[in-house]
């Protein structure tokens, strides 16, 4: 990025300012001052004389002359400025730290694409916890073996896992909060490695290194065990459709126009070379077609299948089991799953079988009263009416999701 002049550097101006802008911490240590970034970053960009920054720390005779103490002197062409120490910090600048050291030449050997990883980390990072009693859920799991690079995320209702080519040995749990912004700095990286580095004999020790032509940022993991994920992918499926995300998409807003609350559950019916959206109270059906053979109908939150569709992009396979069982969404190095919402369908038999009992043991025992020929009959048309409303399917609208263990 530049070479050492003393205990500073000189670098070029707008290679220091293409670093800064890619640098995630809000503190940066340059010669031993720490200024703001943010701030540091548009005085940098501002500075007009010359395209070579000179950045050292200011002589003690400097220091006498301004009478100000120790500073960071910064020269670029005729202009010549002294900072203080913590300069553009404020009490509330996040206590997040950088260096910035400088090299002639910075090799980097690439072992991954930049646009490829953030693109990865963008179909991993919504599916995480929200919740701070999951601490686990609210990671990212980072996994290389075998030449494979997995990232794998979870929320209890949902499971994200993306396969890319990389080769290196590894694993490590990094939260989600701590990725932040990372995805727009690899973007504009040429060139970018993936490590680990151990400082410790537990897995918990071990560090995620990303290196670029710039930058190198490093996240030590967090304690805990990811859940055995595999289990959870479902390897077979009764039903296959292949599904245009973008048109599926568009049918899932004319539905969500009709809620009346951010929670909208959708029964997806599969049958006829058609898959049919309705809202269990009917207030809207849309279809679309799509390729798959057999049929299936399923319930899934409606917010959860419009992110499951952006995350795909593009053509997806969805695959079915049943009613109960999770679903799947499918592309090239990208696996989703969701669980469905449970309705009296779906439910399992014995489980409405104690519910029945349950109503009928709580039901009070009625008086007897004496038999005459109005009792009969008025006995005989309660028993008709009972069976004509037996015959009826009934409706049941309650919902529940089921939690990935």
């Amino acid at each position: 990025m530049g070479k050492r002049s003393g205990d500073g550097f000189v670098a070029h101006k707008a290679t220091l300012v293409n670093a800064l802008n890619r640098v995630l911490a809000d503190r940066v240590t340059v010669c031993g001052y720490t200024v703001g970034r943010k701030g540091f970053t548009g005085y940098v960009k501002a500075l007009a004389g010359s395209n070579t920054v000179k950045v050292v720390p200011a002589s003690n005779a400097d220091s006498e002359t301004h009478s100000n103490g120790k500073r960071l002197k910064v020269v670029c062409g005729s202009t010549t400025s002294y900072l203080e120490d913590m300069a553009w910090i404020g009490d509330n600048t996040p206590m997040t730290l950088c260096d910035v050291r400088v090299s002639p030449k910075r090799v980097v050997k690439p072992n991954i694409g930049g646009l490829e990883l953030a693109e990865a980390l963008g179909r991993v990072l919504p599916f995480t916890a929200k919740e701070d009693n999951r601490p686990v859920l609210q990671c990212i799991l980072f996994k290389a073996v075998e030449g494979k690079l997995t990232l794998v995320s979870a929320d209890g209702f949902r499971l994200a896992v993306v396969v890319l080519d990389c080769d290196v040995e590894g694993q490590a749990l990094i939260n989600r909060d701590e990725l932040g912004g990372i995805a727009n700095a690899l973007r504009k990286a040429q060139r970018v490695a993936l490590g680990f580095e151990q400082s410790g004999d537990s897995l918990d020790g071990t560090s995620l290194v990303l290196d670029t032509e710039a930058i190198r940022y490093k996240w030590r993991g967090a304690d805990g065990q990811f859940p055995d994920y595999e289990k959870l992918i479902p390897t077979e499926a009764n039903v296959i459709a292949h599904l245009d995300t973008v048109e599926t998409g568009k049918a899932i807003v004319s539905l969500k126009a009709l809620a009346d609350s951010k929670s909208y559950p959708l029964d997806l019916t599969l049958d006829g070379g058609y898959i049919t959206m309705t809202s269990p109270d009917e207030a809207g059906q849309t279809s679309i077609p799509a390729v798959f053979e057999g049929e299936c109908k399923v319930r899934i939150d409606g917010a959860y299948l419009a992110e499951a569709l952006r995350a795909c992009g593009g053509m997806v396979d969805f695959k079915l089991t049943d009613s109960k069982s999770p679903v799947l969404f499918e592309a090239e190095g990208y696996q989703l799953v969701v669980m469905p919402m449970l309705t009296a369908d779906s439910k399992p038999k014995s489980e409405e079988a104690e519910t029945e009992a349950e109503a009928t043991e709580s039901e009070p025992e009625a008086e007897a009263e004496p038999v005459t020929e109005d009792t009969e009959a008025t006995e005989a048309v309660a028993e008709a009416e009972a069976v004509v409303k037996a015959e009826k399917p009934k409706r049941s609208r309650k919902k529940e999701k089921v939690a990935v263990a």
